[in-house]
């Protein structure tokens, strides 16, 4: 059921319905009136759009842009591989041109500095495309490399790539053991330590590391090193009593390790890491749906002997055909994901919020796609709740391994927003997912991503380990997410809800805002928290949400957006809410602003009128910025599709309402009827 009139979410009616009441009266004013056509022409526009892009079979799918690393390392995966064609380098190579600054480096997202790894990868893939090391966009590159330290300054993934090609030496990379898939999960450092994506990343790699493969190198790469007679400067040691130091002394115990490690037992580690592999393949050939473990899974794989032709193989490396997108140009580029569960959960939502009726042919055939998507079989998040029954939804068209809460929360309120011609299938549906949620709640109250107290200090310490996070802890976003479902379900005074919710409140940041796990920054954690709390019942004027109002009007940019740069994630106190406008941040702003009951605030109303004025003409708008989050400040995206669902969702509140708080005023209103009429 979507809500109770015991209290558990119409705590929220009072406070809100007064400020709707309130939001008439001022829209009784030319100014107001004038807001309200120009959002509600928006809307249209916006829907219009929407509807049009939705794939025959239901759902929808925006381009998911991260980095030129991704087209860089495709490119060195099909060099290992000997299956490199001159077609596919020149288009991957026109992409990476593309992106390249004036400085001569490149970005990890749009308007940031230039980064040294990114730029190392980028150098070399254009390398391998054929571009001369003398040409100036190249030059310019690589003594920008030169100047930042050159390769023994770069992130160990990026040298473990150069490895691969004897451009740097594997004696000088952390030494990963495969030994580790047989670490028992009461040991620290055992591979469900790591979050799901560390851990399909680490368990092939360790077979990498211990293989050590070096194919022959098509040409030299002194030009990215300061000094190309010592490439990799001795460093000192950390202190022996620091978390570093230790780690560092371990990771040389490894290394001597490594030379008397019995062959046997290492080659049934690699077997067994292998099979770990294998059983994690999905039925589109990937793993985890994500681009990382799969080239790397696909290298490992061949170093033990799978031939190309082999089926494995075969579908792994026809799955990262999918991940490539052509562009009109010839150039192409690589989605380290693909989003198409997030991104039709999402249009749904924005649809059914601007007005879209909750029959509508378009919405239920989205629904059965939703519905077809279903996970109904254990994971790896079973390692830890083996007797919790499956039931959830993944990110990616196939990830059957790894479903998320943070997607199965929003999943389950797309589905109720819609009016489906087999109600009973979606109850059980939703049923399954609030069960599995609700199993999935940390001991301190809150939801991580994909994993329960996956909170172990110890894999982030690893020399390995400098490529982003690599644990999943609880994050208020997601936490968030699962709290408005749960008020939705009727279940805002259930216990665990009642703990989630306190977890937000202690998490809440002294300004007012909250921290953004999954989306830039601190924004969409408050985008994401407050329309949570009001809907499992604090009111608006609760101290706390007038705490998150004033944060938002304080950082509302001139134009009447909201915007917030990346570099929060290194300077808060610099960064903060600060940024140029972008459409998703100012709509994460406004469903925050709007669910604290300011609809009639001219705070509001100008950030409602800077989305109709910037909104193009054919109902989009254009959003270069990064908002999304894949590993804070090292690992940003481009949601193509956050710059159309987010803004109609904001514009289809702030003419509509909530619409679950319009359903539940619809039967409160109905039955005072009939009580007046009797």
């Amino acid at each position: 059921m979507t809500a109770t009139t015991d209290g558990s979410t119409g705590a929220t009616l009072p406070s809100r319905a007064a400020a709707a009441s309130d939001t008439d009266t001022t829209l009784t004013t030319p100014e107001a009136a004038g807001v309200q056509e120009a959002a509600a022409h928006a809307a249209r526009r916006a829907t219009d759009f929407l509807l049009a892009r939705q794939d025959a079979q239901g759902w929808w799918k925006g381009d998911l842009e991260t980095n030129v690393t991704m087209d860089a390392e495709d490119l060195l995966l099909r060099q290992f591989l000997g299956i490199l064609d001159e077609a596919t380098a020149e288009a991957a190579a026109r992409f990476v041109r593309g992106e390249q600054r004036e400085d001569g480096t490149w970005a990890t997202f749009y308007g940031g500095p230039g980064d040294l790894s990114a730029t190392i990868e980028a150098y070399v893939a254009l390398r391998l495309a054929g571009d001369a090391p003398d040409a100036p966009h190249m030059a310019r590159a690589s003594a920008w490399v030169r100047d930042r330290g050159g390769i023994a300054a770069a992130r160990v993934f990026t040298r473990i790539w150069l490895a691969l090609f004897g451009w740097w030496k594997w004696e000088d990379l952390p030494e990963l053991p495969p030994e580790l898939i047989w670490f028992p999960t009461w040991m620290p450092l055992n591979i469900y330590d790591f979050g799901c994506w560390a851990r399909q990343t680490i368990v092939p790699l360790t077979i990498v590391s211990a293989k050590r493969p070096v194919r022959p190198a098509p040409f030299a790469l002194d030009e990215l090193h300061t000094d190309p007679a010592q490439p990799n400067p001795p460093k000192p040691l950390a202190p022996v009593a620091s978390w570093d130091g230790a780690f560092q002394r371990l990771d040389k115990a490894l290394h001597q390790l490594r030379k008397v490690a019995p062959r046997r037992l290492r080659k049934a580690a690699m077997n067994a890491a292998a099979r770990w592999i294998i059983e994690r393949q999905e039925n589109d050939g990937c793993w985890g749906g994500i681009q990382p473990p799969a080239v790397y899974s696909i290298i490992a794989l061949h170093l033990l002997g799978y031939d190309l032709q082999h089926p494995v193989m075969r579908e792994g490396l026809a799955s990262l055909d999918r991940f490539a997108i052509w562009r009109e140009d010839g150039a192409r580029m690589i989605e380290a994901c693909q989003s198409p569960v997030w991104d039709t959960c999402l249009a749904t939502i924005a649809l059914v919020d601007a007005g879209l009726p909750v029959d509508h042919p378009q919405l239920v055939r989205a629904a059965d796609w939703m519905l077809g998507e279903e996970i109904v079989r254990p994971g790896d998040w079973a390692v830890k709740r083996p007797h919790l029954p499956p039931g959830g939804w993944a990110f990616e068209f196939h990830n059957d391994n790894y479903p998320d809460i943070d997607d199965t929360a929003e999943v389950a309120l797309a589905l109720r927003r819609v009016r489906h011609h087999d109600p009973e299938r979606v109850d059980r549906s939703i049923g399954r997912a609030v069960r599995w949620n609700l199993g999935m709640q940390s001991k301190n109250g809150a939801w991580g991503a994909f994993d329960v107290d996956n909170t172990s200090p110890f894999p982030n310490r690893l020399p390995f380990c400098d490529f982003g996070e690599v644990i999943d802890p609880p994050s208020a976003d997601v936490t968030a997410h699962v709290v408005e479902m749960l008020a939705a379900e009727g279940l805002a005074h259930d216990p665990r809800t009642r703990r989630g919710i306190e977890w937000l409140l202690a998490e809440q940041e002294p300004d007012g805002s909250w921290f953004g796990r999954w989306g830039v920054n601190y924004i969409y954690g408050t985008g994401s928290v407050v329309p949570a709390l009001t809907a499992a019942g604090l009111p608006g004027s609760h101290p706390a949400i007038r705490r998150a109002v004033s944060w938002l009007e304080s950082v509302q940019n001139d134009d009447g957006g909201w915007g917030e740069d990346l570099r929060s994630y290194r300077d808060a106190g610099q960064w903060s809410g600060r940024g140029a406008s972008t459409a998703s941040q100012t709509a994460w702003a406004l469903m925050a602003l709007l669910a604290a009951g300011e609809t009639g605030s001219k705070v509001v109303e100008r950030g409602i009128r800077w989305l109709a004025e910037t909104q193009r003409p054919d109902g989009t708008w254009d959003e270069p910025y990064f908002t999304g989050t894949g590993f804070p400040w090292d690992f940003s995206i481009n949601y193509h599709l956050y710059r159309q669902v987010f803004p109609l969702t904001a514009l289809g509140r702030y003419l509509h309402g909530d619409p679950f708080e319009r359903k539940l005023l619809t039967r409160t209103e109905k039955a005072t009827s009939r009580a007046e009429g009797a």
